[in-house]
């Protein structure tokens, strides 16, 4: 299921405190979409690591209650117990069996021990799959058929769309325009450290964001994404140094047009990236004219990337000019 699609579910999901399993390959940004959730809802987001508990942690302490002389069992402080929130059961399937175990009466009675889950709290559990090199554990069937579950796929135009409402480093964005494929390089029967997948090319661009020397760049990107991948992309960066001056096209004055297609990439995302920093009409109108110069589907691309953004430019003659010149393609 692409990206948009599992916001979606997943959002539909808990508001309805349907206990949900969002499966997915390491660093496509499953725990980043259940916090955003949270966030966009205004509720708590509670992220329990069951691989980091003993069976008991969960049940609670046992302690001697007098009056009754019974055993009682103290809940443990870090499950909620008022108000609405997401309970995120990260890396569920890493716990051992017998931690998993102690989660069945959470996740299907919303209850354990003396302890009972809020109303307002939905539980959300997320793993990475069995074949995905990662220390994991088969869900027992019982665990498992108390899940809906859903699996997350990488798109790049879903992460195309977050990254530029992110701020992500225009390099980042152009270069994985040109080379959807470098996206996400996870190959499970390979042993290695590094490799590239939406959560390794956020650390890229963290990387760019900082003062560490040009000359090694290499090394630390390497460190992020492997070494081949980083290799092409700075090759890529080299190519983004010689584009036309970005800033002299929104200021309306004369600038070449690069042929390379390559360079047309980096162009388009170099443009719509300083718009979003200041979209004001003249800038908007001045980027929509120099579109007229290029090859179409650039000048489409820049276009969609910028209204998806939520630009406004419907009201610009600049835009009259543009939809004239493209309306057969749309």
């Amino acid at each position: 299921m692409r990206t948009s699609d599992t916001v979606t579910t997943m959002r539909s999901l808990i508001a309805a405190k349907i206990p949900a399993f969002l499966w997915g390959a390491p660093g496509i940004g499953k725990s980043s979409i259940i916090k955003q959730i949270a966030r966009e809802a205004g509720v708590e987001c509670i992220d329990l690591r069951l691989s980091l508990l003993d069976p008991t942690d969960l049940k609670g302490i046992p302690f001697y209650e007098r009056e009754s002389h019974s055993a009682l069992w103290a809940p443990p402080s870090f499950l909620p117990r008022e108000g609405e929130g997401i309970l995120f059961l990260d890396e569920l399937n890493s716990a051992a069996p017998a931690v998993q175990a102690s989660a069945y009466q959470l996740i299907l009675d919303r209850k354990v021990g003396e302890y009972t889950l809020p109303d307002g709290w939905a539980i959300v559990a997320a793993g990475n799959r069995e074949g995905d090199r990662g220390v994991v554990y088969r869900l027992p069937s019982p665990l498992a058929n108390r899940f809906v579950h859903v699996e997350m796929e990488v798109n790049v135009s879903d992460w195309r769309d977050w990254a530029l409402g992110a701020g992500i480093d225009m390099r980042v964005l152009a270069y994985i325009a040109f080379k959807n494929e470098a996206l996400f390089a996870f190959d499970p029967l390979k042993n290695e450290r590094s490799f590239a997948t939406p959560r390794s090319w956020e650390a890229v661009h963290r990387i760019l964001s900082t003062d560490l020397p040009r000359s090694l760049w290499l090394d630390a990107i390497g460190g992020a994404i492997g070494h081949d991948a980083a290799v092409d992309f700075l090759g890529f960066v080299q190519v983004m140094d010689r584009l036309p001056d970005v800033q002299a096209i929104m200021r309306g004055e004369d600038a070449g047009v690069p042929e390379d297609l390559s360079a047309l990439y980096a162009l388009s995302a170099a443009l719509v990236s300083r718009v979003l920093a200041s979209a004001s009409d003249e800038a908007v109108s001045n980027v929509l004219r120099y579109t007229l110069k290029l090859k179409n589907e650039f000048a489409v691309l820049v276009v969609q990337d910028l209204q998806r953004q939520g630009v406004a430019m419907e009201h610009l003659d600049a835009f009259g000019e543009w939809v004239d010149a493209y309306a057969y393609l749309l």
